[in-house]
């Protein structure tokens, strides 16, 4: 049986359902509107007739009245793309638990979600660099196998996260959801992975995975730091001093990606990894649905 995605997991996440706000065209049938207007399901508008338009689509009814030809329009419902940038670098499969544990059911149960509305779901692992992409066929043996693969992801080196996100971003995908599951941490700092995410193009759904010792780290007075990815080595004293610059540098973190979210218009949730995710990811879906 899988540790991370187990058959209650698996239910849990089944009513669970994402609707996009406008689906860009190009897509394929689904159950989101597009901007593609054409032969739906749902009247939406008409347009004057060209030569060459189908005359299936006329309006007789308008015609009747005016004398002129129109065109019934429709929605077209259409996939929506959702793709979800994993971090699984080594720091994150540090402690104990390790907070890929967290990150990598995230990025199941959105993919399940997904793939419960026939969308089209690719998952994207980084560390060092943007790894290669899962992508799961369609029907349950589809999502089962790509939560196979997502649990036997493996720390894939140092984190490259705004490198990821600069690499990702000039793959020049179909527009749709980019999803972000992260610690934010990355050695460049946290405006460098905030410069990198405007240059995508999706909408964004950032999953920042947190634990209470990140704002309020339990230490001894002296101690040594060892970076758990590079292995170097920095001599602290944590006097009530140092440990308020840390805070402050904290704050200034959360905040810059806080403000980042709300200026862009994208959904932000912190996510406790030592809490069971299913509860606090619902928390995105209101009434059962994340408006994306």
């Amino acid at each position: 049986m899988s540790r991370l995605f187990t058959e209650e997991f698996i239910r849990a996440v089944t009513p669970l359902r994402i609707r996009a706000r406008l689906v860009p065209g190009a897509g394929y049938p689904a159950e989101h509107r597009s901007r593609d207007r054409g032969a739906g399901v749902e009247f939406c508008d008409h347009r004057g007739y060209v030569p060459g338009d189908d005359l299936r689509r006329v309006d007789w009814n308008v015609y009747r009245r005016s004398g002129r030809l129109f065109l019934r329009l429709f929605e077209q419902p259409e996939h929506l793309a959702v793709h979800v940038l994993l971090d699984v670098s080594d720091s994150m499969f540090f402690e104990t638990p390790p907070r890929a544990d967290a990150a990598r059911q995230v990025a199941g149960a959105l993919a399940a979600v997904a793939l419960n509305e026939l969308d089209r779901v690719a998952i994207y692992p980084c560390g060092a660099e943007l790894g290669s992409l899962l992508r799961a066929p369609g029907g349950k043996a589809g999502l089962r196998r790509m939560l196979a693969e997502i649990e036997q992801l493996g720390p894939a080196g140092p984190t490259g996260l705004s490198a990821a996100l600069r690499r990702f971003a000039g793959l020049r995908l179909r527009r749709g959801l980019l999803v972000l599951v992260s610690d934010f941490f990355d050695p460049r700092g946290i405006e460098d992975v905030l410069e990198a995410l405007r240059r995508v193009r999706q909408r964004l759904l950032l999953v920042q995975l947190v634990r209470a010792t990140d704002a309020a780290p339990q230490v001894p007075g002296e101690f040594q730091l060892v970076d758990c990815e590079t292995g170097g080595r920095v001599e602290v004293a944590a006097s009530p001093r140092v440990l308020a610059r840390y805070r402050a540098a904290y704050q200034r973190f959360n905040n810059a990606l806080h403000e980042f979210a709300m200026r862009r218009g994208a959904a932000h949730l912190r996510l406790d990894a030592d809490r069971p995710v299913l509860p606090q990811l619902g928390g995105l879906f209101r009434g059962g649905e994340l408006i994306a």
